[in-house]
């Protein structure tokens, strides 16, 4: 994890509500198999806090062998990009024009500072939502209020319902926020093609002086 977020995750591992999603987390690990490998789960997190200028905030891991790498959305360049990522590059595509990405690594969105970061951070093999209330929902709660109090004029890109639900912690006053339908193949047509979500992201980066994200 960078620096510059550390004093906030030694206060949040502290709470009671982490230590007990650490227990479960170390019994999950023991006996299951568990996505993204315990090495990459905060990997997020090696984003410069003082470098996001967009955060992308999604549901949980993909729950397939090999996919899941600890950044929302992406995967390995190795691995089959997949049907959600597919849809993002077709929003993309309609919206922009083009994507630049040649794989399903979103590494070049990360090193850009875009924090691609999901509502709960593990899941079990197999068993999308497995690690839904166990305390992730609180850690991620507590990401976007420290975001939002600590910084202006982010971009916050929220896709889906669980996304969605952190919108009351956001001040748009001091703040872009952009939401929609997930973009997986269940939702992607109820409201996540034609939102439009890259062309307004760099549109209100540019109008505050910010670089323009390469999609």
């Amino acid at each position: 994890m960078h620096d510059s977020w550390k004093p906030f995750l030694e206060s949040e591992f502290a709470k009671p509500y982490f230590l007990e999603l650490s227990q479960f987390l170390r019994e999950e690990y023991a006996t299951k198999t568990v996505y993204p490998p315990k090495p990459l789960v905060f990997r997020a997190f090696t984003t410069d806090l003082n470098e996001v200028e967009v955060v992308i905030l999604g549901q949980d891991p993909y729950h397939t062998p090999g996919a899941a790498h600890g950044l929302a959305f992406s995967v390995p360049s190795t691995e089959k990009i997949p049907p959600s990522l597919v849809n993002i590059y077709k929003e993309i595509d309609s919206d922009i024009g083009s994507h630049a990405n040649t794989s399903g690594s979103l590494k070049s969105w990360q090193e850009q500072g875009v924090l691609l970061l999901n509502n709960v951070l593990t899941v079990e093999a197999h068993k999308a939502g497995s690690h839904r209330g166990h305390g992730w929902e609180t850690f991620t709660e507590a990401v976007i209020k420290y975001l939002n109090e600590t910084r202006e004029n982010l971009v916050f890109i929220l896709w889906g319902r669980d996304a969605r639900s952190k919108k009351p912690l956001i001040d748009s006053s001091k703040h872009l926020i952009l939401e929609s339908a997930h973009p997986s193949l269940l939702s992607a047509h109820n409201g996540f093609f034609g939102s439009k979500p890259f062309s307004k992201t760099n549109a209100y980066l540019k109008a505050h002086g910010k670089k323009e994200i390469l999609w």
